[in-house]
């Protein structure tokens, strides 16, 4: 970090993460934030800064760095810290930076026994039942199933050729070193997969080949229902695999069973064809229920269940502690139940950090023309809905539409309300009237058109398309 960074800081204020200190006399209220950061994402405590924002640096002696020493003790675990300073220039002066990099696994953090937290730019004690929030989160991630031994399965037994396609997305997309080799025990060992050759339950979920009668978890269930209940099947499948097969398996069962969507471009009135929901965003919730699930749960899946009114994609556990349903909508941590499943899936550039997966389903839908999705949880379920809009599923165009027809598409684009005589008239060269009718009557049968009125007084007109 460098003094332009500080002031860049400084120009854009204090923040959640972010918080100026004067001087280190000010240090004991320096560490409540340090605590509150460490509590969450983290963030920095420049020392240095007036709150105003107003750059005015310190002296830093011996005794200086030895008070901020004897501060970082009073943290329990102790706290991931790094303490960095910055020289003014043409100055004695200079700036303290106090970074909190916490670690999901170490949370929560006290200060001489009591925790803080962040709202804003506020820093207070954390109240009982946040603290035991993040105390049970800390005793599940150190005892997780995803990192257990897997006591059944070598290296030997895993989808080598997968493992290396993964080290050469990660490469690629600067995730893992450009150093990694081609060994298959070193990747695992980079990807947190193995210790000391031997691998974890997570390396099997990733990359195994063989998963009965040890991991029946590692499944899919797929089916398209007729109707909207589950009274009959039209097609019914339950796939083992690797967490990438599967996610393969699901896509292409999507393709499969969901309609095609056609809309008429404006000005050319041609048909293009889409799928029903944005392929980006159904990618982004299976990615989401691979990562999320509770592999723990032996009889467990994930679950794609296609209806004729609505699409639903199911994971087995409850989400990640101290997230509700509602949350997912709007900013949030990133809290994956399993970390080292969500890292590979990251390197494979299939999913970020930051927890803007199910912001970005929400956001792909509407950019669609859907409805938001929704987002369930129940009996030990999480599950997304997805829901098509209005203005599609009268509008699945089902032909092409002859040259005449989107003609007449056009001609009634330039005007409200024509009655049948007017159509004639415009047409370049127009056929017989019961031909047009005809034309008119399939158009409407689309639902691209509409008309009111009866016999000759019946007039016709372009049906409201969805925004663009």
């Amino acid at each position: 970090m460098r003094l332009s960074d500080i002031k860049h800081l400084a120009k854009e204020g204090e923040s959640s993460t972010v918080e100026f200190k004067k001087s280190t006399g000010q240090l004991s209220r320096a560490a409540e934030t340090i605590c509150a950061f460490l509590n969450d994402e983290g963030g920095r405590v420049i020392i240095g800064v007036t709150p105003e924002g107003k750059i005015v640096g310190q002296q830093v002696t011996d005794k200086t760095l030895r008070d901020i020493a004897t501060m970082l003790q009073k943290f329990e675990p102790p706290a991931p810290v790094s303490t960095i300073r910055i020289p003014i220039a043409n100055s004695k002066l200079e700036l303290i930076v106090l970074e909190a990099r916490p670690s999901e696994e170490a949370r929560p953090f006290t200060l001489s026994g009591r925790p803080y937290y962040r709202i804003g730019t506020t820093t207070s004690v954390m109240p009982q039942e946040r603290y035991q929030e993040l105390l049970l989160a800390r005793i599940h991630s150190r005892h997780r199933w995803e990192n257990a031994q897997a006591d059944m399965i070598d290296i030997g037994q895993l989808d080598h050729e997968e493992i290396l396609r993964t080290m050469r997305a990660g490469v690629a997309a600067g995730r893992l070193p450009q150093s990694t080799g081609q060994d298959i025990g070193d990747i695992l060992e980079k990807m947190g997969l193995s210790v000391n050759r031997q691998i974890v339950n997570a390396a099997v979920v990733l990359f195994g080949r063989r998963f009965l009668p040890e991991y029946p978890q590692c499944q899919l269930r797929m089916a398209r229902f007729k109707g909207i209940d589950k009274a009959e099947f039209l097609d019914n499948r339950q796939v083992q695999g690797h967490a990438f097969q599967l996610l393969d398996e699901a896509m292409l069962f999507l393709q499969r069973h969901l309609p095609v969507a056609g809309r008429i471009q404006p000005g050319l009135f041609e048909r293009i064809d889409e799928p029903l929901f944005p392929a980006a965003a159904l990618r982004e919730a299976l990615v989401n229920a691979f990562c999320h699930r509770d592999y723990a749960h032996a009889g467990g899946a994930v679950s794609i269940a296609i209806y004729d009114d609505r699409l639903e994609i199911w994971s087995d556990g409850s989400l990640p502690f101290g997230l509700r349903v509602e949350d997912l909508k709007r900013d949030h941590p990133s809290r994956p139940r399993n970390p080292l499943i969500a890292d590979v899936f990251y390197r494979r550039g299939l999913v970020e950090r930051w927890g803007r997966g199910t912001q970005s389903i929400v956001d792909l839908c509407v950019r669609a023309g859907h409805p938001e999705p929704e987002f369930v949880e129940q009996a030990g379920a999480v599950g997304v809905l997805f829901l098509p809009s209005e203005y599609i599923a009268p509008h699945r165009v089902a032909h092409d539409l002859t040259a005449r027809q989107r003609e007449i598409l056009q001609i009634l684009a330039g005007s409200y309300d024509l009655p049948l005589r007017f159509i004639m008239k415009a047409l370049k060269d127009p056929p017989a009237s019961a031909t047009v009718r005809d034309d008119l009557y399939h158009l409407k049968r689309l639902g691209l058109i509409d008309s009111k009125g009866h016999g000759r007084g019946a007039v016709w007109f372009l049906v409201k398309r969805p925004p663009e």
